[in-house]
């Protein structure tokens, strides 16, 4: 157990692994070149970049790490969704707006602009882009920020063990519904272009199966 607090000028084996990053969109940059970890695995930051794989959950804690040694609190909000896979972001605020970085298995879920006023006013822009491979949007709700220094007592940043654990966790906090029932049941699904943007370079290993349902509204006619 100890201190997993990071900088970048402290000279540790973590701190030389963040010290490339001088911006956030440095670390997104990052986190788009490693390969997506289809795995049910939870890595911490250093042994992400030791692996250079990452799946979201792993990505966002790796972004969480390294937003920290840019001097911004270590910060992730899960994304929970309906019939398809949940997400997780890393989370900061420039000038005063929030803006996200991610790992995903889709081209559409990852970095946000530090341009939304509200935490709510950034989940929400990832709403029209969430889609399952039947094109359904599926977000529905998403949690309080949970600050990761709560687990610095389990070296989270630098650790070889498995960190399942704050996952797990996060089934246990606050989260915010995002839409009523009579809103869900009037979604239209995605059109066919943003479907084949969406999951251009996916890993097919790693994407949701979702079920298949009626009465979801087209937005065009599909084939």
């Amino acid at each position: 157990m100890g201190n997993t607090k990071i900088s970048r000028k402290d000279g540790s084996p973590a701190a030389n692994i963040f010290s490339r990053f001088k911006r956030p969109y440095d670390i997104q940059v990052y986190l788009n070149k490693i390969k997506y970890n289809p795995d049910y695995v939870t890595k911490s930051p250093v042994q992400v970049a030791k692996a250079k794989t990452a799946n979201c959950f792993e990505g966002a804690l790796f972004a969480a790490a390294a937003l920290q040694a840019l001097g911004h609190k270590p910060l992730i909000v899960d994304l929970t969704a309906d019939n398809d896979d949940d997400h997780v972001i890393a989370i900061f605020k420039q000038n005063n707006r929030y803006g996200a970085i991610a790992k995903s298995n889709t081209t559409t879920l990852k970095f946000r602009e530090p341009v939304y006023n509200s935490l709510k006013e950034l989940v929400m822009s990832y709403f029209d882009f969430y889609i399952n491979t039947l094109g359904e949007k599926t977000l529905r709700s998403y949690s309080n920020p949970v600050n990761l220094s709560r687990f610095d007592k389990f070296n989270w940043i630098t650790t070889g063990e498995d960190l399942e654990f704050i996952g797990d966790y996060l089934y246990t906090i606050k989260h915010h519904k995002l839409l009523k029932r009579n809103q869900v049941r009037t979604l239209s699904r995605a059109d066919r272009e943003l479907i084949k943007i969406c999951f251009s370079s996916s890993l097919k290993k790693g994407l949701f199966k979702p079920t298949r349902r009626k009465g979801l509204r087209l937005s065009e006619k599909q084939s």
